[in-house]
Order: structure tokens, then C-alpha cells, then sequence
């Protein structure tokens, strides 16, 4: 059975409007104060959190708006948020497995600039070009036409490889490109077109 008591007076002589029911012993509040819950600590299972999904993504350094209304605070101040900006080390983007590279891909194909460094592949043809000569001819004067144009052959050349190579490896139902590949596309192509 329940019976219902209107209680005058809450903790400390307050006037309170609220009316509660005892059931079995057990008082029930039904108007005025929320009941309470009971937080239980859970033990952790070490793994990572689950990744929040969902629309809600507020720019970093923005106001998020609050659940409740009608706070004491006021406005706060942008000098505390900038300062707590420029406090905190701003972390890296990171991209999706995948996404950067085809920015990369994307990047390359749109630029026509060598890829190689022109100074390292300069020394290389230099050394190449000292170790076929004979030694009497001494120290060899090259026109920075001829070098460049050494580079644009020589790139030329490696992107038609890797493209090759890339083909094989995909045939083999792989992604990477590995030094068998290679060694497969230059035997395709022959004894010159391969370079030997």
C-alpha cells in the first residue's frame, strides 16, 4: 500500500512544495527534487576509446556551445582563448591511410620540374663520364644543357621503369613494388630498350 505525506519542511526547516510517497518502506519523491543517481566504477579494459562518430566537429580554438542556459559566467574574454591557443603545440593533420599518397600522385603528374636533385646527379655524371674516358683526356667541361638533358632522359627512363615494374606487381596481386619487378620488366622489354 501507498500512502502519500506533503512534507512542510526539507533538511535544515526550508519550505518545500514537493509531496512524496512511501512505498514498502521506501521513500519516492515525485515533484520538485530529482532523484539521484548512483555513478559505479567500472574497471577499464585497456583498449582505446571508441572513436566518436557523427556530425559534431567543433573547429579547435571556437566556443562550443553549452548544454545548459542562464549561467553566472558572462561572456569570456578572446584573450584567455588565444592565450590558451597559442599555449597548447598545435598537432599535425593526419590524413587516412592512403589519402596522402594520392594527393602525392596527384601533385607529381600536375608538375612538369625534375625530381632529382641537380647538383648530386651532376657529380654522378661527371664520375661516370671520368671513369669511361681514358685517363689522358683529363678533366672533362660539361655545358649545363647536356647535363640537364642527361636528367630529363635519365627521369624519363626510371618513371617509364616504375611504371613497368608497377604493372608486374600488380599482376603478381601485390601493391608493392619489389626488386623482382624490376628485374621482370627490364627482361620484357629486351636487350636495349632495357638498357642490357
Amino acid at each position: 500500500m501507498a500512502r502519500t505525506v506533503s512534507n512542510p519542511t526539507i533538511g535544515g526547516g526550508r519550505p518545500s512544495n514537493s509531496s512524496s510517497t512511501i512505498v514498502g518502506g521506501n521513500r519516492t519523491s515525485l515533484v520538485g527534487e530529482p532523484r539521484k543517481m548512483k555513478n559505479t566504477a567500472r574497471k577499464s579494459t585497456g583498449g582505446k576509446a571508441p572513436r566518436r562518430s557523427g556530425p559534431f566537429n567543433p573547429a579547435p580554438g571556437r566556443n562550443v556551445p553549452g548544454g545548459g542556459g542562464g549561467g553566472r559566467g558572462g561572456r569570456r574574454s578572446s584573450i584567455t582563448n588565444n592565450e590558451n591557443e597559442s599555449n597548447q603545440p598545435r598537432s599535425k593533420r593526419r590524413y587516412r591511410p592512403g589519402t596522402r599518397a594520392l594527393m602525392e600522385i596527384r601533385q607529381y603528374q600536375k608538375s612538369t620540374d625534375l625530381l632529382i636533385a641537380k647538383l648530386p646527379f651532376s657529380r654522378v655524371v661527371r664520375e661516370v663520364a671520368l671513369s669511361l674516358s681514358s685517363t689522358e683526356a683529363g678533366d672533362l667541361r660539361w655545358q649545363s644543357s647536356a647535363i640537364m638533358a642527361l636528367q630529363e632522359a635519365a627521369e624519363a627512363f626510371l618513371v617509364h621503369l616504375f611504371e613497368d615494374a608497377n604493372l608486374c606487381a600488380i599482376h603478381a596481386k601485390r601493391v608493392t613494388i619489389m626488386q623482382k619487378d624490376i628485374q621482370l620488366a627490364r627482361r620484357i622489354r629486351g636487350q636495349w630498350h632495357g638498357l642490357g
